[in-house]
């Protein structure tokens, strides 16, 4: 019963006192009205903090490329404040902010990127008792521009692939086109994950999960020409041009897609604004957003929506065919 009225009265006093305040009232009534006192928030530091809070999300099933740019992210907030993160405050946290706006002339959308990624620190800090209430809760999401993003038309496509001297290039510009699945997941591709009966791959996505992915009949012809050119043993569906033959990385697309596009003179092609075009495609046909969300791999559906833009004939022809 004593803990029930300890958090009533916290609860009370959340929009008088701030964390450290809350701290000390909690121990006082601990002390004074329940024989389970407890207090998480001492003897603690930023890495005691940190290494929990990293070892939770691990749990999770966090990327350890997510983990490193939240842990750089965490690291600097705390190294500018220079405070323990247990007595932080939401007017530290709003002036670091602004004062990291300012400096490196950050954009609302990467001003509220480390603005989530703060949230989900203290959030955790929060859950786990290190603090009453999260110094985040009062500082909302930032309001940012919709842009348009750009995709690929179905004349720079051909344009890229026209420019292929290597059938490698060609089958992957196809794979990528036809799958809209992210460059990390092409270049973590195993000849033994293609299933050329079937035109589907399993691929390894966000969180180490697991998703199977389709592609199109152009994009298992040129698959098959290129394996039959591959005289290596590796393993990889995709590897570079000079021995030896090792699996091509992330950078390796990136500059191959770079060079087709300038040879193509199309600009600065990179591997996302596939994903991009293949999302778009599928909507502007009628594939209902569920089943989108699926073929993609996302976790949330509102992401999905993001990567969809939706032409605006279509939203013509939409309103003369249901409103008249």
């Amino acid at each position: 019963m004593s803990k029930n009225i300890i958090n009533q009265i916290l609860q009370e006093m959340l929009k008088v006192l701030d964390n450290q305040q809350l701290i000390i009232l909690r121990k006082c009534l601990y002390r004074n009205l329940s024989t389970e006192y407890e207090n998480k928030a001492d003897e603690v530091t930023n890495e005691v903090l940190l290494k929990k809070y990293f070892s939770a999300k691990r749990t999770e099933g966090c990327s350890e490329k997510s983990l490193t740019y939240y842990r750089k992210t965490i690291v600097k907030m705390l190294t500018s404040i220079e405070l323990i993160a247990t007595k932080i405050t939401t007017d530290d946290l709003r002036s670091y902010l602004t004062n990291y706006q300012m400096e490196h002339n950050s954009s609302k959308i990467t001003i509220d990127n480390i603005r989530r990624i703060l949230s989900s620190f203290f959030n955790w800090l929060e859950d786990e008792d290190y603090i009453v209430k999260s110094p985040v809760r009062r500082i909302h999401k930032i309001k940012t521009t919709t842009l348009v993003k750009e995709t690929y038309t179905d004349e720079e496509l051909e344009k890229l692939r026209d420019n292929c001297t290597k059938i490698r290039d060609l089958a992957m510009i196809d794979l990528l086109a036809s799958t809209g699945m992210r460059v990390g997941e092409l270049v973590g591709l195993n000849r033994n994950d293609i299933d050329f009966s079937e035109r589907e791959c399993v691929v390894l996505g966000k969180g180490d999960k697991e998703r199977v992915t389709y592609f199109d009949a152009r994009a298992k012809l040129h698959l098959k020409n290129y394996l039959l050119t591959r005289q290596d043993s590796n393993a990889a569906l995709f590897v570079g041009l000079r021995k030896p033959k090792m699996r091509l990385t992330i950078g390796g697309v990136e500059s191959c897609l770079k060079r087709l596009g300038y040879k193509a003179e199309i600009g600065n092609v990179y591997p996302h604004k596939f994903r991009r075009t293949l999302a778009t495609i599928a909507i502007d046909k009628g594939m209902p957003i569920e089943q989108l969300q699926k073929l993609l791999g996302h976790k949330r559906i509102d992401t999905t929506l993001h990567y969809a833009m939706v032409k605006q004939q279509n939203v013509k022809l939409a309103h003369r065919k249901y409103i008249g």
